[in-house]
């Protein structure tokens, strides 16, 4: 009799056990749930906000109010930093912007602009500037797949 009641106590004690952990388990899932829905929903308001800059800029570069180098510095970051899934491959879809990106990221901006000398600055100037003239028409396109896009 003895034995039995060891053996219901077992019983007992191991199905509370497994109740409880399967509790734990379940409220730890949720958790993982609205942690991961917390962080959608910041991925979407950090891409909401991207996006209205993208658009700002772009349309800036398509009136002419701000240069095509200084549009591809931003937008090529700006691009680079959505969170999408799939991640597209924005080289590819915007080849002008990017290929003004890339001759033109060495070149120093801001105060780091300031520190080179006035006749560097003029030739980095003049280097930009052709970049911009030979660009400018897969530039323009870019644009407005972007305009489109966004």
């Amino acid at each position: 009799m003895t034995m039995n009641v060891w053996w219901i106590s077992a019983i007992v004690i191991g199905v509370a056990i497994i109740v409880g952990l399967a509790f734990y388990a379940g409220s730890l899932l949720g958790r993982l749930k609205r942690q991961q829905q917390r962080q959608q929903k910041a991925a979407e308001a950090r891409n909401e906000r991207l996006i209205e800059s993208i658009v700002t800029i772009a349309r800036s570069m398509d009136q002419n109010q701000c240069s095509y180098s200084e549009g591809a510095l931003r937008l090529t970051v700006l691009l680079d930093l959505m969170v999408l899934e799939p991640k597209p491959n924005f080289v590819e879809e915007y080849p002008g912007l990017h290929d003004m990106y890339e001759r033109i990221k060495h070149m120093p901006t801001h105060e780091a602009r300031k520190t080179y000398p006035k006749p560097e600055i003029r030739k980095m100037d003049a280097e930009r500037e052709a970049y911009e003239e030979e660009l400018a028409d897969a530039i323009k396109t870019d644009i407005r797949k972007l305009l489109e896009r966004f």
